[in-house]
């Protein structure tokens, strides 16, 4: 049942379903049944592509920039919905020759392929296309360092892996490594090129196909069986919602990536429900650079594939995002909060933190919008806009109508900064790889932030006590543990039954070890972490992940990551600062900071204690206790980064590894405040 938006009642709790030890049940208010999906015909991935091909058959739908012979990018062209099917349809019949007739692979589904590319219309294809074929994908991230890369592909137990041409070399070297492996096909042509090179000399092709076949792998081209499976068409697989559609591996701060299994009813539904919270249109373009090996970003492809709507890629370089937009000028953006920083620091050094009349103006035409869009009247203002806004907005290109922002929690201050001044909708989101991204979500005429909305409306919410934490259902807003069910929830994690089962328990509510309540109006917000939990000295249990999301809502912060143990009282931070921002920070404070260089920004200890002084106000408005707040901060020049093993590869921070890392840096940090006099602890 499709019931009117009323945004002060955002939930439907289910009746009588309240129970001794946790909350009532929690669903979207304005579609209360849960989606399996969004039409009768849309059972699998496929044909979530096939519904926005029925709308839009001769319009583009994948589309990619043009580089000349200086290397120089180009206006983007496209590829319409019906030859993209057909690439599909070419490329899925090629593979499944190659598996049953050249690799005498038996089976005719059911088989996982690995996928490792940046961001591009190829793999869109070449998802589809086995989605199509009955194969399922396994994306192998393209930072993932090689010892994460064999543990998927042996685990995983594919044979196959589609990549990208840079990708031929890492996997030709780890094939000691990897025994199960018996081809490669690369999305970028590997054709004989001994016209194009010195005479005398060895082609790279030659070099790679010999290599190839010393370590016994075939190497192979999507060209080559794009052209084979024209010629010998396949038909399509008679995929069931239940098959798998994805194993997609995710990885928390210690140990090995976890598989989720992911089938096409979680995909399909995980659609539907963003299909109806978020809306689209087919005229919708899309901007994809959100790695589509992650969740987040190959949900955010899928919906617009649903509406029929164009998708167009990054030209893989992050450094030239912004050159990207403003060519491609799209309606609609998938971001996380560490970008929309960037985008807000710019913005804002221009507007209201800029000198004289420009700054003065600025201020009052950003709190004149701010009080329009709490009355409930819009993010759009007749004469501001026309003033000042209709420019600002064209720092994205100047058509955006929607950002959906997640990942990561984002400053109230900043994101309804950014919805007035870019003049359009900016929804806050909340999932995880094992709801297929799709858990909760701001629903259209949001006018506040700091929440993040109802339900989507494939599944439904449960809050479960807590008490050593001291979060219980009987509060008076009910709190704990966030419980998510429904249709896209995961099916376990593959060779984990373990682990599985920690996670999932028997009435199918996957435990996400966030903790959460619900506000006033029915919206749903994180407020704790139930894992990573540790005690101080002193007893007090301390979640860091959650006072890392409260410090990174500053602009200031790159990275954070935030340390304690149980021989400490207090707390201590290494924080990788924005360069701009810091800059900015400090010219408010002083000019002789100007004269200095990044480097020896995070060296002073003065700027050290500002940065903490900033933070700490930070921590304070948000409500953090005294002992939740660092006491001392280290300013690390240098990104954190996989190569260093300090990050997964969903950018979360390797909290053993970084504890080693910085080991000499966070007892130097314990012996400066051990040393001060009591008087000056908090």
């Amino acid at each position: 049942m499709l019931n009117k938006i009323n945004l002060d009642k955002q939930t439907y709790e289910v009746p009588n379903s309240k129970k001794p030890g946790q909350s009532g049940i929690y669903r979207n208010a304005q579609i209360t049944e849960l989606l399996e999906t969004f039409s009768p015909k849309v059972k699998t991935m496929y044909d979530v592509f096939l519904a926005g091909h029925s709308l839009s058959k001769d319009s583009p739908c994948v589309g990619h920039r043009t580089v000349n012979a200086a290397g120089q990018r180009g206006p983007y062209v496209w590829e319409t919905y019906h030859q993209v099917n057909h690439r599909i349809l070419d490329f899925g019949s090629g593979v499944m020759n190659l598996l049953n007739h050249t690799l005498n692979e038996p089976r005719t589904k059911g088989i996982p392929i690995g996928l490792w590319s940046v961001n591009r219309p190829e793999w869109l294809i070449s998802d589809m296309a086995c989605a199509a074929f009955g194969l399922y994908t396994v994306a192998l991230y393209d930072t993932l360092g090689p010892n994460a890369v064999e543990y998927v592909v042996n685990h995983s137990e594919m044979e196959t892996v589609i990549c990208s041409g840079d990708h031929i070399t890492d996997l030709l070297k780890l094939k000691e490594q990897l025994p199960n492996l018996k081809a490669i096909i690369s999305l970028d042509p590997i054709g004989d090129d001994n016209k194009r090179v010195t005479p005398g000399s060895v082609s790279t092709a030659a070099v790679l196909k010999a290599w190839a076949e010393e370590k016994k792998v075939l190497l192979t081209d999507m060209a080559t069986l794009e052209a084979n499976g024209k010629k010998n068409r396949r038909s399509v697989a008679s995929t069931q919602p239940e098959d798998l559609a994805c194993l997609m591996y995710t990885s928390g701060t210690t140990g090995n990536p976890k598989g989720v299994m992911l089938t096409h009813r979680n995909f399909v539904s995980a659609v539907a429900g963003s299909y109806y919270s978020l809306g689209g249109y087919q005229s919708d373009t899309t901007i994809s650079f959100l790695p589509l090996a992650h969740i987040f970003g190959k949900i955010n492809d899928c919906v617009a594939l649903a509406f029929g709507s164009r998708i167009g890629y990054f030209a893989g370089d992050m450094n030239t995002l912004t050159d990207d937009i403003q060519e491609l000028k799209p309606t609609v953006m998938a971001a996380v909060p560490r970008l929309l920083n960037r985008i807000y620091g710019k913005i804002a050094s221009s507007t209201i933190n800029a000198p004289g009349v420009v700054g003065s103006l600025a201020r009052r035409g950003v709190a004149a919008k701010l009080e329009n869009l709490a009355n409930k009247n819009g993010y759009t203002h007749p004469v501001w806009d026309h003033l000042l806004f209709n420019k600002v907005k064209q720092a994205l290109g100047g058509n955006m109508r929607l950002i959906v922002t997640g990942s990561a929690p984002i400053g109230k201050d900043i994101m309804q900064f950014l919805r007035v001044a870019l003049c359009c909708d900016i929804r806050e989101g909340y999932g995880a790889t094992e709801t297929t991204a799709a858990t909760a979500c701001h629903i259209e005429g949001e006018y506040e932030a700091g929440h993040l909305g109802a339900p989507f409306a494939e599944n439904e919410v449960m809050l479960v006590d807590v008490p050593e934490m001291d979060y219980l259902s009987t509060d008076p807003y009910p709190r704990g543990e966030i419980c998510v069910r429904g249709p896209n929830v995961f099916q376990g994690y593959f060779k984990e039954e373990e682990k599985t089962r920690e996670a999932i328990d028997e009435e199918g509510w996957f435990h996400t070890g966030d903790i959460g309540t619900i506000n006033e109006r029915g919206c749903l917000i994180i407020i704790d972490r139930k894992k990573n939990i540790f005690k101080l000295a002193q007893g007090e249990y301390i979640a860091p992940e959650k006072i890392e999301n409260v410090y990174s809502k500053d602009t200031l912060v790159a990275q954070i990551f935030v340390h304690g143990d149980s021989l400490q009282s207090s707390l201590v931070a290494v924080l990788v600062p924005e360069e701009e921002a810091l800059k900015s920070f400090l010219a408010a404070k002083s000019p002789k900071f100007a004269k200095l260089s990044h480097g020896e920004l995070c060296k002073d200890p003065e700027v050290a204690q500002l940065v903490l002084n900033q933070l700490n106000k930070v921590g304070k408005k948000a409500g953090l206790h005294g002992f939740e707040l660092a006491r001392a901060v280290y300013l690390e020049e240098e990104q954190f980064t996989m190569e260093k093993d300090l990050l997964t590869p969903t950018l979360k921070v390797k909290r053993p590894q970084a504890k080693k890392y910085y080991e000499d840096k966070i007892a130097a940090m314990y012996d400066q405040i051990n040393n001060q006099p009591t008087k000056a602890k908090l």
